[in-house]
């Protein structure tokens, strides 16, 4: 007799699934992630740049002192805890989840001396990034980034504005060669730190006499940090954000000649851009240059109304802001996930451009099929030695009826190998092309060559 126990144990356990914000990427996703990925490997090592790999949690003072404290990131969106101590004699300390690269890719400059070298540091990294945000289409509270920094002392030409232009051909090129071509840069200057602090002011004495027009989060903005009130994107304050100062207006000479230099240097490369005098970015540390990279909006971008999909620029005093030397530097984050949903539309389009093998991996160069379990041993042992040389295998089970195995093969591999008795007596394998459904006996000696065409 079953007990009560017995009976409560019976019952079957919930299924745990993904937390909100997050998902998986199945096998079938993944090679256009790696599409993307390896494509900017490949285009940002032509550039000179390294992969560098920093933690993904960091003391919390690292992003509150260089994202910013009124920043809607470190304000609302952090995962941060205390990591309480171990010992009596530590002190517990606060950890944060990266929402982004930057800050930590500067830290890592600062600690580990790349300065001392007096060469620019170009560094790229391609990684997870953590925000407490509402998920919706193309935003997920654990998203992916690719990225890159140009940092060095100002004798390495870190101020340059050639670094800068640099940045943006570089990724116009990335974007072109992933098959995106209908993008648009949009550029703007928002100066130096005393060129901010100007336009901050004038900014905030705008804002007064409209404060209470705006959304709750603008009235905050408007009082905390006015500049953000320009990267919002409520609809209902967009007319009355248009009638603020320009900071163009604000801008100091040296930054105006800065600028300038920028954009002739996208001329000369012929890489398009327009102007938006509105665009600042949502970080405290960016100074002069600011971009966006920007697909149309709406189905076929796959991104809605929200049709960013990668942007950054210039932070000339963030390394002090931590505590290291002067460091000019630029930088860029592009959002994985988004850059992804507008392939996909692109593709569902019928784009001629994008080549398959974005789409699903490629098939295996052959599948060993055994046809009774007395041959899985040499199935493996086959198997062992065609990887070895280099080739792609699956290894079937002799228990699978034929028309099972022949199933399989063809959704997996490109040749089916039969094993059976006659083929381990004589060492010559059956093989099958799915491609062209010819089927020929081949010397184990020859298989090699057979398959790798």
């Amino acid at each position: 007799m079953s007990s009560s126990a017995d009976k409560v144990s019976a019952k079957p356990r919930p299924t745990i699934k993904a937390v909100r914000g997050t998902r998986d990427l199945l096998p079938d996703q993944t090679p256009l992630w790696n599409h993307v990925e390896s494509t900017a490997r490949a285009i940002f090592s032509r550039y000179g740049f390294g992969e560098i790999r920093t933690p993904v949690f960091e003391d919390t003072s690292l992003f509150s002192r260089s994202v910013g404290e009124e920043t809607d990131i470190v304000s609302k969106e952090m995962f941060t805890w205390e990591d309480r101590a171990r010992a009596a004699s530590e002190k517990a300390q606060s950890l944060t989840l990266r929402p982004e690269s930057t800050a930590g890719t500067v830290r890592a400059y600062i600690e580990h001396k790349l300065g001392e070298s007096g060469a620019l540091q170009k560094l790229y990294y391609i990684g997870p990034q953590f925000r407490r945000e509402r998920p919706q289409r193309g935003r997920y509270r654990q998203f992916w980034q690719i990225g890159a920094e140009v940092i060095g002392p100002p004798s390495s030409g870190s101020e340059s504005p050639l670094r800068d232009a640099e940045i943006l051909e570089m990724l116009s090129s990335y974007l072109d060669a992933l098959g995106i071509t209908n993008w648009t840069l949009q550029l703007n200057s928002v100066g130096s730190s005393e060129d901010r602090a100007r336009y901050n002011a004038a900014l905030r004495d705008a804002l007064a006499p409209i404060k209470d027009k705006l959304t709750p989060d603008n009235q905050r903005r408007a009082e905390t940090n006015p500049l953000r009130v320009l990267d919002s994107k409520d609809d209902q304050d967009q007319a009355l954000i248009a009638a603020l100062p320009k900071i163009a207006d604000f801008l100091s000479a040296e930054s105006r000649v800065h600028f300038d230099a920028v954009l002739a240097a996208l001329d000369a490369c012929s890489v398009p851009y327009t102007l938006n005098p509105r665009l600042v970015r949502g970080l405290d540390y960016y100074t002069r240059t600011t971009f966006e990279f920007t697909v149309p909006s709406g189905d076929a971008s796959g991104l809605g109304t929200q049709n960013a999909i990668l942007g950054g620029g210039r932070y000339d005093g963030l390394s002090e802001m931590l505590g290291g030397p002067r460091a000019p530097g630029i930088g860029f984050a592009i959002g994985e996930d988004r850059l992804i949903l507008t392939l996909q539309a692109l593709h569902a389009s019928g784009a001629p451009h994008l080549a398959s093998e974005m789409w699903a991996g490629k098939k295996l160069d052959a599948y060993i099929a055994p046809l009774s379990p007395a041959q899985n041993p040499v199935a493996l042992a086959l198997a062992r030695e065609l990887r070895a040389a280099g080739l792609s295998i699956e290894v079937g089970e002799g228990t699978f009826k034929l028309r099972k195995s022949f199933d399989i093969a063809d959704s997996l591999a490109r040749h089916i190998i039969l094993l059976g008795e006659d083929e381990v007596a004589t060492n010559t394998l059956t093989v099958k092309t799915f491609a062209t459904a010819e089927q020929t006996k081949v010397a184990r000696a020859e298989l090699f060559s057979k398959l790798r065409h």
